[in-house]
This record gives C-alpha cells, structure tokens and sequence, in this order.
C-alpha cells in the first residue's frame, strides 16, 4: 500500500470517527456494552474519563494468541517499543521515546504492582486469566508517578469469585513456520473455600519451544525455544461488609536456549568475537507478592497496596559493528551479565466511591529498589581480542511522592478537574571504585474538563505535565543527567451512536518534550579519550492525531478499526557530542500506523455457536538515528514497514471450545527494530498456524 492510498485510509478513519478501542466492547444483543475502566484509580465508564484510553479485554487477548507486549504495540497504534529478548522491554507511546536513562518513559502495572522496575527492566506477563488491559496514552505522572511520561499499560487481572467453583484447562499446539512445534497449556480454577467469605483462584501457563533462531557455526537449532512456567494464585477474603482483603503471590520462570531475541534476515543469530561460541542462556525468574487492604467507607474507599518483587536475570549480550556502521566490521564483543533486582513499594490512597458532584482521590506512594549488575565480557578490535572484562554497576533509587485528583461537576454535563503530584527521588551508584549519590524532585500538575452532548457523547480538553528522573553516569569523570519534563495538551472526544451500535474516539495532541536524554561524548583531558554517557539533548516537538471506532450493526457483525498519527521531531540541540542534531527524527516513532478488524459470530445448527476473525495491523517504518556509531550516509538506520495479518476460527459445543488460528499469515521476515547495524534487532515472528482445545467446568 503506497502512502497515498495509507493517507486517504486514516483521513476516512479519523473522519469516521473511531475510538481506540481494540476488540474491547462486550457483545450484546442490543449493540455493546459499556466499558468501566480505573484508569483514574476509581470505577468509571470510559466514555466519562477524559483521556485517550486503549482497551483490551481479556478474551481478546487470548482469542488473538498475543504472547507479550510486543504484540500489544502492534494492536496499539502509537505504541512501539524496543526489545532485548523477554523481559528487557522499552517502550514508547505517542512520539515519545528514546533508550536512555534510569526510569521508563511508560509505566506499565500488574492490578496495584508497578512492574517498571528500570527503564530496560519489565516483568515478562503472560495475558491468561486477565479481565482487561488499558493503556493511557499521554503523561500519567499526577496519578502514576514519573515513570510514566508518554502514558501507562495497566494489566487487570481477574479476581476470585466468592460463590462459585468454576475451572478451565486449554490445550495449544502450533507449527512456527521454518521452526519448532510450540506446545501452550493453560489452566484456571476458582475455589469458594467458604461461600461469599474466602475465595482462590489458581492460573498457570505453560510453553514449550516454538523457537525458530539457529546459531549452525554452534550446532545450535531452533534456539529460541522457550521453556516457561507462569503461575499466579490470588485470595480474596471478605473480612467484612467494607473490609476485604486481597493476597496474589506470582512465580515465573523462563529460559532460552538463544534468548537475546536478535537475528538475522535468514533467522540465524550472530555472536560476537567468535560465531562458534555458545553463549550461556537467557534466564528469567521472578517472584511477586501482593497484599491489598480495602476499606469501604460508604462513599470513599481506603486502598492500602503492599507489594515486593525479586527477581534474577542471566543475561546473554552480544554485537557486532557491521559494514553499515564507523566500525565496518573490526568491533565486536559478547559475554553474559546478572541482575538481581528487588522492590519494595507501598501506596495509600483515598477515593471517592459515590455519585455526587464531587469525584477525588488522594494518596502516598514509597519506593524502595535495589539493583545489583555484573557483567563479563569480551571485545575483539581489529585482530585483538580482549577478554575477562568486568562491569559492576550497583544502584539504589529510593522515591517518595504524595497526589491528589479532584473533579467537580457543575451541571450533569459539564465537569473540570486538577491534579498534582509532588515526587522525590534519591538514588545511589557503585561502580565497584567509586561512589556516587544524586536527588530529584519535580511537581507534576495536571487539569480537564469535559462536557457531554449527550449520556454517550464526551467531549474533553486536558493538559498534563510529565516528569522523569535524571541519573549517575558510571565513573567520577562524567557528568550526572538531568531531568525531562513534558507539557501535554489534548482535546479529544469519545462516545456511542445508533443505539449503542457504534462507539467512537478521536483525539489530538500537541507536547513540548523539555532535556531528552539521548547518549553523547565526552572529552576526558587527564585519559586523552572520548567516554560514551547519558546526557540531556535539548527540545523535541510533538503532533499527533488518533482515533478508533467500532461497529456492532448487529448480533453477527462486530467491525473495529484504529489510527494513529504522530509527528516528533528534535527542534533544539544543547549537548556537545551529541547523536543527534534539530531536525533529526525521534527514535522509534512510527508517521503512521492503524489497524483494522472484523468477527463474524453465528451458530452451526441449533446448539453449536462459532465465529470467524481476521486482524490486519500496520505500522510505518521507525528510525534510529547515530551520528557517533554511523557515517552520515547512513543516518538514519531504519526498521521496514510492517504488516501483519492474523485470522481464527472457532467453534463451543457445550463446554468445549475449539479453534483454528493463524499469526502472520503472510509469514513477513521484516526488521521490527532499526538497530540492525550491530546484529542487535529482532525481526517479526515467523507465520504460526495452530489449533486450541479448551474445557470450562
């Protein structure tokens, strides 16, 4: 599809109306449903909150076969991200994005858990047993603190039920084109232990295989075959009327073989220094546990969100400067790195729970995060070859914020809001010589207003500042970095039509992005050399269009499409050394990308309910810009455009389930990630084609 013809698409999207909604409405015979979401950390239909909100639910998660977030951002226009083989996730939302510094740019959240744990440290979550994911586009910081500048993804898992047992098993088995069989199995059971006072409720996931990398110089076959167990147990206790209780405790254990998620066009993998070399495989554990307290006051609700996190990371690394970049080939390196990570948080908040003119909340947050790294490596320039090099990088950050968000409505269709967070952070670096300890802070406002046309229609205006921390560069000898902040403006409007037959959003945005971080180079007189650090780049300019609809005309048909648009450019250039110069791109952004979707549903007989899907989804190509690492003939590096299609069919009898899917069934080998220049870029998943087996009791 050539631009043209992607532009007159999204000019009929946008015009049509539609909301980023992806596959998230309930099905009913009298059109769809409403949609509560806690984006705002209290209950509210999503036509009401004033803010651009993707919504996923949890069955649309599973019918599509989505693995990880990876696959989300493909369903999420706007939303890219980088990925360094599970659980080593950056992401970006809404022009928004670079790959530097301690904090991440989008928070992401299990329930009440904050699994951001550094900008390149995610908690891998598989997407069985969720009721929903939402994902906040534009700066969350006055609710969800810094980490969250271009937005947040919050995954809800589903809840214990009190006065029913109930269970399911499925069973998959899926050929990976030109690689290994993958074997999925899953399972849930809800257990009352006693009626309408305590209840568990147990999920697990199984994979196995499903790899598709080969490393032939080691012998190595299919190496990304995965072996991961995913297991979650939540209790619910209602102590009293008002005074529940509410305990998960998570394992997750996954290794690979080949787990640094790079390869090369004809799906091989490169290792550094010497092709032959088996490096030691990726290893990821965590384990987490939850404890939430709620109070319900009869019109405010009181949330006490206790939570630790320990996880252990075994970390194959490996690049290759290859012809396209300065090094044309004589720079490589390879080697193994450990994290051991542990958090500690603790948020309070109040909320109000009634309908009345007034809508608050109000809370504290704590955060306590040790991070212990070290890493051994070895580097081959030209014909030397440099071996047992040693890394060691232990940090703390230790951050306290307290917020509030209040809402008055002054007529039954006319609403204003503010809100304000105020965040300190301390954070500390040991580089196994020196010591090195620096503080920030940041107030982070935020005000709206809404009004409705009608019960379904909302429009909004919202503007919204975010903020993340700066950071310690390794070493006496390099300067520290400062902070970002970004200023956000946003006018949108979301509702249903035709009898709830239609739903609808669209929305603008305009952000001024203040110090970006970017890499740069630093002159060290006393070593006559250049050191590589973090640094504050200048300014970046940020336009954007979205918008989505969904089309329910009637009890068969359920059509959806999504859009975005976005324009993120560098203006101002202050760092000496930089990567980057004004009028570069921003990494990682995408012009344009969009999504289109239709479900069929009809019955097989009188008893024997079935449903046809197809998903397209498309993305521009993203760039990657180095000035230091690339001759100029080679800035920008870029990924490829990118289109996926993935389709299903399935079938209940009685309390079966059966269905027949497929992933990239045109079966693209495409650059996802730009980085390619050093064997450092993963490329789309080969087409998979499979058929899954479910029971419920």
């Amino acid at each position: 599809m050539n631009k043209s013809s992607q532009a007159l698409l999204f000019a009929a999207l946008i015009a049509s109306l539609q909301p980023a909604i992806v596959g998230a409405q309930e099905q009913t015979s009298s059109g769809l449903e409403e949609i509560i979401v806690t984006a705002q950390k209290r209950a509210e239909r999503l036509v009401d909150v004033p803010m651009s909100i993707s919504v996923m639910s949890g069955e649309a998660l599973e019918e599509r076969g989505f693995v990880n977030v990876q696959d989300l951002a493909f369903a999420v226009p706007g939303m890219t991200m980088r990925e360094d083989g599970p659980g080593v996730y950056a992401i970006f939302m809404r022009g928004l994005s670079n790959q530097y510094g301690t904090g991440a740019l989008v928070g992401v959240y299990l329930d009440e858990t904050p699994i951001s744990l550094t900008g390149y440290d995610q908690l891998d979550t598989r997407y069985y047993d969720m009721e929903r994911v939402e994902v906040l586009k534009g700066p969350q910081g006055t609710l969800y603190g810094q980490g969250s500048v271009a937005g947040a993804v919050r995954y809800i898992t589903k809840k214990p039920v009190l006065d029913a047992f109930a269970g399911s098993i499925e069973a998959s088995l899926a050929d990976v084109s030109g690689g290994d069989a993958k074997e999925t199995f899953t399972g849930m059971v809800n257990i009352p232990i006693a009626t309408d006072k305590f209840a568990l409720r147990i999920a697990a996931t199984k994979e196995q295989g499903g790899g598709w990398q080969d490393q032939p110089q080691a012998g190595i076959k299919n190496g990304n075959d995965q072996d991961l167990l995913n297991a979650r147990v939540k209790a619910l206790w209602q102590i009293t009327d008002a005074f529940t209780a509410e305990a998960t405790v998570i394992t997750h254990r996954n290794e690979i073989q080949l787990g640094q998620g790079y390869e090369e066009a004809d799906r091989t993998v490169t290792v550094g220094t010497n092709r032959a070399m088996r490096l030691l495989p990726r290893k990821f554990d965590y384990d987490l546990y939850s404890l939430n307290l709620t109070y319900d006051f009869g019109g405010f609700e009181l949330l006490s969100s206790s939570n630790y996190i320990d996880h252990d990371h075994q970390v194959p690394f490996t690049y290759v400067g290859g012809p396209a970049t300065i090094w044309n080939g004589s720079l490589e390196g390879a080697g193994v790195a450990w994290r051991d990570i542990t958090q500690f948080s603790q948020e309070v908040r109040l909320a109000s729970t009634g309908e009345g003119a007034w809508k608050w909340t109000v809370g504290a947050f704590y955060r306590d995060l040790k991070k212990d790294f070290y890493r051994l490596g070895q580097t081959r320039s030209g014909a030397t070859l440099t071996t047992g090099q040693v890394l060691i990088q232990d940090e703390t950050y230790e951050s306290s914020s307290v917020f509030a968000d209040v809402a008055y409505r002054f007529t039954e269709r006319f609403e204003v809001g503010v809100g304000v967070r105020y965040f300190e952070d301390d954070q500390t670096m040991f580089d196994g010589a020196t010591h090195d300890a620096e503080s920030f802070d940041s107030v982070d406002p935020r005000a709206y207003a809404s009004f409705k046309l009608t019960d379904d229609t909302n429009v909004y205006v919202s503007v919204a500042k975010g903020f993340r921390s700066g950071g310690l560069n390794r070493g006496t000898t390099l300067p520290n970095y400062g902070p970002e902040s970004l200023i956000s403006y946003e006018i949108g409007v979301k509702g249903a039509a035709l009898d709830r037959m239609l739903a609808f959003e669209v929305a603008a945005y305009y952000s001024d992005y203040d110090d970006m971080l970017r890499r740069g180079l630093v002159y060290i007189p006393s070593q006559n050399t250049l050191l590589s650090n973090t640094a504050n780049l200048g300014k970046v300019e940020v336009k954007g269009l979205e918008g989505g609809l969904t089309l329910r005309p009637n009890d068969m048909v359920t059509l959806h499409a999504t859009a975005a648009y976005t324009d993120s450019d560098i203006k101002e250039v202050n760092a000496l050394n930089s990567t980057s110069i004004a009028g570069d791109p921003v990494d990682y952004v995408p012009e344009l990308s969009y999504t289109l979707g239709a479900r069929f549903d009809f019955d097989i007989g009188a008893a024997l309910p079935a449903f046809v899907r197809l998903d397209y989804s498309y993305r521009d190509k993203v760039s990657y810009v180095d000035r230091t690492s690339y001759p100029l003939a080679n800035v920008p590096q870029y990924s490829d455009d990118i289109g996926l299609v993935d389709a299903g069919v399935g079938l209940t009898w009685s309390k079966a389930t059966f269905e027949l899917f497929g992933t990239n069934l045109s079966n693209e080998n495409k650059w996802i990630d730009p980085y390619h220049g050093w064997s450092n870029a993963n490329r789309t998943r080969p087409r998979t084609v499979g058929l899954k087996v479910g029971y419920s009791f």
